[in-house]
Formats: structure tokens, C-alpha cells, sequence
């Protein structure tokens, strides 16, 4: 994606936040997972870190895998050859309880093209950091699309739901993330 037609969707993202406006509100729905890791199986482990398949919305396997104290979350019966399966933050870092899956009717059954999941960081010393990942889901076509610093933005969430409604669906994942800025 063109760094002017990111732009430009950015500035259309900010503006449909302002508004509280969403073209596709009635074909969206969400639904909410848990990230608890006994609830999980375990892949692989090893004395470095370990990787787990856990159970998404409706089945859909999430891949949660913790390696150098920084967790990768990745999505589908092929989460971990995603690109999502080798992206994390780059401070030491820990995942949230839950999984906001952004989900769509559009095709005339529900699916998933994207998921939130809130990251704790380490700010060596600082103030724990907190940050949205907005992830597509597309089977081959899984990544990490946008980050936003929760503590920065009151708005977060309604932040990070407009970037995956407006960036999910044609979000070129050779790109990478928009770390979001005003």
C-alpha cells in the first residue's frame, strides 16, 4: 500500500472516529475470546519459550507463542506459517486476557478479517506501556496491520475497531504495521 493511500486512509479512519460512523456497521459484529493459556495445547516447548494452539471464535485455531519474553499471536489452520506467527512489539512484552475478533456478514455468513489484542510492555523502568494490535485474518494473507498506544489515545479502542474496518480488507501484508499517529 502507497504511503499516500495509507494516509489518506488513516485521515478517513480519524475522521469516521470523529463522527462515530461506520458504512459497514450493520454487516460488523464482534465477539470476544479468551487468551488463557490452560485452556490451550501445548506445540512445542523448550527452555527458550513455548508455543500453544488455542481455541478462537467458533474453533478457529489461535497460535500464541512466547520466545525472548515477547509473545506472536497468529490465526487459521495455517497461523504458523502467517506472517502474524513471526511479529511482536519490540519491548519485552505479555498479552492481554482477551481477543476482540472483528467479524463480518458481508459474504453472507460470518467470518473473521481481523482481531485486537492488547499488548503489556515493558518500559524498562517506566510505566508499564500498553498497545492495540489490530491483526488481519486471511487465510495466507495473516499479519499485524496497526498498533495503538493505549495510553496515549483515550480513544484507543474505538481507534484500533476504525484501522480494522477500514485497513483489513485490502492491507497488503508485505507492508509493515502503521504504528498510528494523528
Amino acid at each position: 500500500m502507497a504511503q499516500k493511500q495509507v494516509m489518506s486512509v488513516l485521515v478517513s479512519a480519524l475522521a469516521g472516529v470523529a463522527l462515530g460512523t461506520n458504512a459497514m456497521a450493520a454487516d460488523i459484529d464482534v465477539a470476544y475470546t479468551d487468551t488463557d493459556l490452560n485452556n490451550c495445547t501445548v506445540i512445542n516447548a523448550d527452555d527458550f519459550g513455548a508455543t500453544f494452539a488455542c481455541p478462537g471464535w467458533r474453533g478457529i485455531p489461535v497460535m500464541i507463542a512466547e520466545g525472548d519474553l515477547r509473545f506472536f499471536v497468529s490465526y487459521g489452520l495455517n497461523a504458523v506459517n502467517e506472517r502474524a506467527a513471526h511479529q511482536t512489539l519490540p519491548q519485552f512484552n505479555t498479552i492481554g486476557a482477551k481477543i476482540e475478533w472483528r467479524i463480518t456478514n458481508r459474504t453472507g455468513d460470518w467470518r473473521p478479517y481481523a482481531t485486537i489484542l492488547r499488548y503489556y510492555t515493558d518500559n524498562e523502568g517506566g510505566p508499564e506501556g500498553q498497545t492495540l494490535v489490530v491483526t488481519k485474518i486471511e487465510q495466507g494473507n495473516t499479519c499485524q496491520i496497526a498498533r495503538v498506544d493505549a495510553r496515549k489515545y483515550k480513544d484507543a479502542n474505538a481507534i484500533a475497531s476504525k484501522l480494522a474496518d477500514d485497513l483489513a480488507f485490502d492491507f497488503d501484508c508485505s507492508n509493515e504495521p502503521i504504528e498510528y499517529q494523528p
